[in-house]
């Protein structure tokens, strides 16, 4: 993930995250994304089940029973040895977490294992009762996805009335002082509606939001074509970047990430440097620190039925299966040749990612992407926006 408001509105520093040695232990929460270790934030999709069904979702949820999923002594086990791994965040997510009968046991388990506990819902669930419980449990954020203002989220989710229960969700959050932020996915038919979202979190004082870049995965694969061309991209991204600045310049200061297109730090930087920004350097440094896409390295997934992958969107290559070997084990495991390429993905990717002058920024970009739009998964990224005339090794760089 990209920090648009840490790094082109200055929130954040170098100096910030060499203060507490970089190391993943020791960083508060808003910096773990610069840390040198790279300990996994895990994503455990702790139930397939959705109330919703969303266009783009990769797990290709419905709201019906699933069998397999892990019962509560056996993620009970999992989040402890999460836990004695150093895993910084869980990220509980779906389907709907929220349809979890034992999830506020869970929560409150992890949390007490000393890890921060957040959760990624659709917000439709959340009455005032829920949102006091969630609180109760020790929930550390709450990230709702919205994918547009009220019609155009409505048809991404399927269900009529989503939106308006999903703001009501919102602001029950809110009301029981949990951190809550949106997630919103960007394609053709919804690129209109950001200058909208911009607005609703300033009228609605929603501390943070990622702008989530398409990944070609579950049902998302058939909106491949409804995927931004390279010119829309940057057109986006550099809105993205300007209502931000407007923001933080209006006293406003919301926490502004897009998410699965690394493209967009190097995209960031160079703008930064036309503009002559004295702040330039700072941010190489930071994306740096940073490296990219860490997928099998400091981001991964753990599947309902306790499947482990790369991350959320690579289900269909599994690790592991936490059932039978603990997380910890399978994550280090390096006699899996794709584990051990995807601990450093430079050396591996093909084509104009190999000869990037911004490859130490980028980490080679979303493989999954590149997977399934060529069916290699060392192939460049086809969602890299910059020319190649950017990315050359310069005597400049």
């Amino acid at each position: 993930m990209i920090g648009i408001s840490k790094l082109y509105c200055g929130t954040v520093e170098p100096s910030d995250v060499l203060r507490y040695g970089a190391e993943t232990g020791r960083l508060p929460s808003h910096l773990l994304q610069f840390s040198a270790d790279k300990k996994p934030v895990v994503v455990w999709n702790c139930t397939r089940r959705c109330n919703l069904k969303c266009v783009h979702c990769y797990s290709r949820s419905e709201n019906r029973k699933y069998d397999g999923e892990l019962s509560t002594d056996e993620a009970v086990r999992m989040l402890e040895d999460l836990a004695a791994f150093g895993v910084p965040v869980v990220l509980f997510s779906g389907g709907e977490p929220l349809m979890r009968p034992d999830l506020m046991t869970l929560l409150e388990k992890a949390v007490a294992l000393g890890m921060r506990a957040v959760i990624s819902t659709n917000g439709t669930l959340i009455d005032a009762g829920v949102a006091a419980r969630l609180k109760t449990a020790g929930l550390s954020y709450v990230g709702v996805s919205l994918d547009g203002m009220r019609e155009v989220n409505d048809k991404f989710r399927g269900v009529a009335g989503a939106f308006d229960r999903a703001m009501a969700g919102i602001r029950n959050c809110m009301a029981a002082g949990i951190k809550v932020g949106l997630r919103f996915t960007i394609t053709k038919r919804n690129a209109a509606e950001i200058d909208g979202i911009f607005d609703l979190l300033r009228d609605e004082g929603i501390p943070r939001i990622c702008f989530y870049h398409l990944v070609y995965a579950g049902r998302g694969t058939s909106l491949m074509d409804e995927d931004l061309d390279h010119q829309a991209t940057r057109r986006v991204v550099d809105r993205i970047i300007d209502r931000t600045a407007e923001l933080h310049a209006a006293g406003h200061a919301p926490e502004v990430l897009t998410v699965d297109n690394h493209a967009d730090g190097p995209y960031l930087y160079a703008r930064m440097v036309r503009e002559r920004s004295p702040r330039a350097h700072e941010v190489k440094q930071l994306l740096e620190m940073n490296r990219g896409n860490s997928s099998g390295h400091g981001i991964g997934c753990i599947s309902w039925d306790g499947s482990v992958h790369a991350d959320q969107f690579w289900r269909h290559v599994s690790f592991g299966n936490v059932r039978r070997r603990p997380f910890s084990e399978i994550w280090t495991d390096l006699s899996n040749p794709l584990m051990a390429k995807l601990k450093d993905k430079r050396p591996h990717v093909k084509g104009r990612c190999a000869t990037c002058r911004y490859l130490d920024v980028c980490g080679g970009n979303f493989r999954v992407r590149a997977e399934a739009a060529t069916g290699d998964l060392w192939a460049p990224d086809p969602a890299c926006y910059l020319t190649d005339e950017e990315i050359a090794i310069t005597n400049d760089q």
